[in-house]
């Protein structure tokens, strides 16, 4: 080397022999080009003090070729040969810090040696960082690893060190991107011992722990920043919130399409075995307890059969009846067991059915669905009958029986025994839905409540079956009215814009399932001859109003279903709503519409997280200080046999907001009734008109010793004398919202 290059080595070598220098210089590499006043601010050096100290060691810099002055910018940046010093600062560096081997506990499960690229690479293709700025992240990182000297180095703490340096660099938008899903230990050890104390089963741990994840995952990536805010902070709530872009809500099936194709499971896995249309009426339940098995991995919540007796009548003419109710009786404990169901049993032959072909034996049509009024009504008596009997000990809360009555029910001597039959469930232990109208209707519920009517093509097959509900999301209706502050325009205002929040969070699930949906959902979205099972365009989008009755009451205090203004009130809410969903529902689905449906996590949390905010003085809530929770359905107390007239006008006022769904609950409290009077009650019901959809509801307390249940609460079992082993069941009692 000649004299000269070795003076200007010299030179370089002394210029970073300083400690301050050579904070210059990683000041520059690590947040480029900076002016005289940024570095001294950032080296903490006091202008006036400073001055001159700090410029003698630019001033060396800048002779030694390691600094450049842009004129235009007015600012110091790294040349060439600075940048290559700063590299062989750090390889010296990790030479003298790095052990033989750092070895990393990688995320696939296996020791590899750490190399700094994989972090590089990683904030190139997962956060989508330039690559530049990615390589100086990824060696800061493996400098402050190398200085901790840590003993047990995994991919996740790497991550977090990485996040570190990005939080520190104000690089937010990319850490946002690297975040890492999953629960701490403490949760998992947690979850895993808790369940341990409980009869749970194993792999609820694994849906639990996966829901977790997957909530994270829409959260940070699958929502935009607003809507996972309005989540978090409890101004809405987005039900199922880890299955909302990976499965449907809810599923109404028409087994027919099975009766007809068969079961063709190789579209979920081919080496699954293919069932062909069934021959008798055994194979038809065996069929459908298939369907219900198969969507229940596919369907985040519930699965319903309406018509359940009208589609399997055919299969039960020449049958044995002996034989048809054991059939149904392993059917029904099957299904309660292993999917959550509802079976809707109609107690006439309904107009529009009538005269459609039967799918019978082999997947044959063999007549009319009128041909088969006595084997319809048959079946419904049966199912009654086991529901009954399976009621005796203590209540079968699924599959829910719907019971649906029409017009003609009245008319129709035994189908006015059948409704008398299913009375004698809610008078007893069991439990039954009732979907009463005055009008001739082809709309179906299910048991949670949700609706749909032959309200887009005019077809009820094509609009009410193979369809369902995409998802739910409550709205805190309190909240707003805190928010207002008592301002009618401007909780109508907020009102609109969490509205339209939900009404988004629907589009990216609606467009995460067409895009993904055939293969997240092989089972419900097959397809036969062309024809796709499951219609996901027509699916509801229910924006679920909760709280109602206490946001009524910030405004008119207590009882408010006795105030004309709050009732006035209700009137331009559901005009509010009803207008947003016209102008919206064009945009973000045809069948974006308002609920008022039974929610317990969301009205429990809703009410928490506002106590949390406001204080537990200023909220208003139902329930107790240890367990409050926000109104998503109306008690209607029976008194005197009757229902007060000022419930029944709230449930008036409320029609216009529960276009998606509702459930009415009537409360039976300790009252004894026989099953003629509850039905001169639902008769009454059906003719003053307003509700329906509802169910009866009473107190049960079940001895677990004697495996008798009795009427009411019971602090000591009327039969055994017991008081430990005794269970209370009401599925309203917390909050008004849970469906049992």
């Amino acid at each position: 080397m000649s004299v000269p290059h070795r003076v200007h080595g010299v030179r370089v070598l002394k210029a970073v022999s300083s400690s301050l220098r050579l904070q210059i210089l990683n000041l520059l590499f690590d947040r480029g080009p900076l002016s005289y006043t940024e570095l001294m601010n950032s080296l903490k050096m006091n202008p006036s003090r400073d001055a001159g100290r700090f410029a003698y060691h630019l001033k060396f810099l800048l002779k030694a070729d390691l600094v450049e002055a842009d004129v235009e910018s007015r600012k110091y940046c790294l040349t060439d040969l600075g940048k290559m010093i700063i590299e062989v600062a750090d390889r010296i560096e990790k030479k003298t810090l790095k052990p033989k081997r750092m070895l990393v506990r990688a995320s696939r499960f296996a020791m590899e040696e750490f190399d700094v690229n994989k972090i590089a690479n990683s904030l190139i293709e997962e956060a989508r960082m330039p690559a530049e700025l990615a390589q100086k992240v990824a060696k800061e990182a493996e400098k402050r690893l190398l200085k901790s000297r840590t003993k047990y180095l995994s991919a996740p703490l790497v991550r977090e060190i990485v996040n570190a340096i990005l939080i520190e660099k104000g690089l937010e938008d990319y850490r946002h991107k690297l975040t890492r899903l999953g629960l701490p230990v403490h949760e998992v050890s947690r979850l895993v011992e808790g369940r341990g104390k409980t009869p749970q089963e194993s792999a609820s741990i694994h849906e639990v722990a996966g829901e977790a994840v997957l909530s994270e995952y829409v959260l940070l990536k699958a929502f935009p920043r607003d809507i996972a805010d309005a989540h978090l902070s409890g101004s809405i709530h987005v039900n199922d919130l880890g299955m909302w872009v990976v499965k449907p809500s809810e599923v109404m099936h028409d087994l027919r399409f099975f009766y007809q194709n068969g079961l063709d499971l190789q579209k979920v896995n081919p080496f699954q075995p293919s069932l062909v249309p069934p021959k008798d009426f055994e194979q038809a339940l065996f069929i459908t307890l298939d369907v219900f098995l198969h969507s229940a991995r596919e369907v985040g919540k519930a699965q319903t059969l309406n018509y359940a007796n009208v589609f399997l009548a055919p299969f039960a003419r020449g049958s044995e009846p002996a034989k048809i109710k054991d059939t149904l009786r392993s059917f029904l404990l099957e299904i309660a067991q292993y999917a959550e169901a509802s079976i809707g049993l109609e107690l006439t032959m309904p107009s529009f059915i009538a005269d459609k072909p039967a799918v019978g034996p082999f997947g044959k049509p063999v007549g009319k669905y009128s041909d088969f009024r006595e084997e319809t009504q048959m079946l419904a008596s049966t199912i009654l009958d086991i529901a009954l009997e399976e009621n005796k000990t203590k209540p079968l809360f699924n599959p829910k029986i719907i019971v649906r009555t029409r017009p003609d029910t009245f008319t129709d001597e035994r189908a006015k025994a059948l409704l008398l039959k299913a009375h004698s469930l809610p008078t007893g232990n069991g439990i039954a839905y009732f979907a009463c109208s005055q009008e001739p209707t082809q709309g179906v519920f299910s048991g949670s409540g949700s609706r749909l009517e032959a309200d887009l093509s005019g077809d009820w097959e094509i609009d009410t079956l193979r369809t369902g509900c995409l998802g739910t999301v409550a709205i805190n209706l309190p909240r707003i009215a805190y928010e207002s502050e008592k301002d009618k325009a401007k909780f109508l205002e907020l009102l609109r814009g969490r509205l339209e929040l939900a009404s988004r969070a629907f589009e990216i699930k609606y467009g995460a399932l067409k895009q993904h949906g055939a293969g997240l959902l092989p089972f419900v979205m097959q397809s036969a001859n062309g024809d796709r099972y499951f219609r996901i365009e027509s699916s509801t989008r229910l924006l679920n109003l909760v709280g109602l009755e206490e946001a009524l009451e910030v405004f008119f205090g207590r009882n408010p279903h006795r105030n004309e203004e709050a009732l006035k009130m209700v009137d331009e809410v559901a005009q509010c709503v009803s207008d947003f969903v016209r102008r919206v529902g064009r945009k973000h689905g045809k069948r974006l519409l308002p609920a008022i449906m039974p929610d317990t996590e969301a009205s429990e949390r809703l009410a928490q997280l506002d106590i949390d905010r406001y204080g537990l003085g200023k909220t208003k809530f139902s329930g107790t200080r240890e367990k409050p929770f926000y109104s998503t359905v109306v008690p209607l107390t029976v008194q005197d046999g009757q229902i007060p007239q000022d419930l029944l006008a709230l449930e008036h006022r409320l029609r216009g907001l529960r276009a998606g769904g509702s459930l009415s609950v009537i409360e039976l409290e300790e009252s004894e009734f026989k099953p003629d009077e509850l039905l001169a009650l639902t008769s009454k019901i059906i003719e003053v008109g307003g509700i329906e959809f509802f169910t009866y509801n009473r107190k049960l307390t079940y001895c677990t010793n004697c495996r008798k249940s009795w009427s009411g609460s019971h602090s000591k079992c009327p039969s055994c004398g017991a008081v430990g082993a005794l269970m209370t069941y009401d599925r309203f009692a917390s909050s008004r919202a849970q469906t049992g």
